[in-house]
């Protein structure tokens, strides 16, 4: 199957299967969102949404934040995986908004990674998620799903993988199509053994064929 019929063929399962795919994290503005990824990191979504509303009702706007030192964000974060490091990012995110961007949070990718604690990662979820930018975040979900399911090819950084998938999905769909793989990564195509026997997609997928193909052999 060539990989633009691959394309093409995940697209539509995924347009049919899951026309509703968002973000897990809770956020009621960009502010909340970019915290909310910002903890995210190396942590559960889960987690996530259970520290930030306390951190958030103590500090709701950038303002807030950048008032504080990082010791003082810590205490509401100390349960999140790399405290120390979050802590004294979203400190440095808030002054850097309040000082650069009167408090607003950017649309642009190139002027979301200038914000400490946002890498390109980041920077696309706030992007698309909240801006509906034709930006696709890659974590370790859409990583391992877009190679095993043929999406990307011998891609060794995430953003080579970015550049094969944006290369192929239309700018419309892009937004929604970082939850597909996320979604699809974290309760089908799991790390350690992906439930093939429950995903539809088998039909398209390079990795899929390949076990198939031993259980024949």
């Amino acid at each position: 199957m060539r990989k633009k019929e691959r394309f093409e063929k995940v697209i539509e399962w995924f347009k049919a299967n899951m026309p509703v795919a968002e973000t897990e994290l809770q956020y009621k503005n960009p502010f909340e969102l970019i915290v909310a990824v910002i903890l995210s990191a190396q942590c559960t979504d889960k987690r996530v949404n259970m520290v930030a509303p306390e951190l958030l009702k103590r500090f709701p706007t950038p303002q807030k934040m950048a008032e504080v030192e990082p010791d003082e964000v810590f205490e509401y974060i100390r349960s999140i995986s790399y405290p120390n490091n979050k802590a004294k990012h979203l400190v440095g995110m808030a002054r850097k908004l309040v000082e650069d961007y009167n408090g607003i949070i950017p649309e642009d990718v190139d002027e979301l990674v200038k914000l400490p604690g946002v890498g390109r990662k980041t920077a696309n979820v706030v992007a698309s998620v909240v801006f509906n930018k034709p930006a696709l975040a890659v974590d370790t979900h859409v990583f391992r799903v877009a190679a095993r399911i043929g999406l990307s090819v011998k891609a060794k950084t995430p953003l080579e993988t970015e550049r094969q998938l944006v290369a192929y999905i239309p700018d419309d769909l892009i937004p929604i199509a970082h939850h597909w793989l996320i979604l699809h990564g974290r309760y089908v195509c799991v790390a350690r053994k992906p439930k093939c026997e429950n995903c539809g997609i088998q039909p398209f997928c390079t990795y899929f064929s390949r076990e198939l193909k031993k259980e024949i052999v």
